[in-house]
């Protein structure tokens, strides 16, 4: 039985709060193709209102979560010089545990970013 889902958080470090309206894209990988299967906005405290992988559609295999940085960048007045340093930023990862709850953070300053596993 599937029970895991995936879950993501953004926050701004530059500005030291959650990054609100930041639009993420998650896609599925297979060989030289990408499915794009959900487009959501983070809400006031960084994070998706619902899973942005449900527990329903969880499978193991090998995801990217987009994250639309720029335009969040151009939003909060942080865009610097043009062009952009970071506009899109793409994370790559596998899901390996169909029964595991897989968190994808992004910790994301305008010329910076880092991820990690988180639970």
């Amino acid at each position: 039985m599937t029970t895991g889902f995936l879950t993501t958080h953004v926050l701004d470090t530059a500005r030291g709060c959650p990054a609100a309206g930041l639009v993420i894209v998650l896609a599925r990988i297979a060989g030289d193709g990408r499915e794009e299967l959900v487009r959501m906005t983070t809400n006031a405290d960084g994070r998706t209102d619902a899973p942005i992988l449900p527990q329903p559609d969880f499978a193991i295999g090998t995801y990217e979560l987009t994250f639309h940085a720029g335009d969040y960048l151009r939003a909060t007045a942080q865009e610097g010089d043009a062009p952009l340093f970071l506009d899109v930023v793409p994370i790559r990862f596998g899901i390996s545990d169909p029964a595991a709850h897989y968190h994808v953070p992004l910790l994301l300053s305008p010329y910076g970013y880092s991820t990690y596993r988180g639970s």
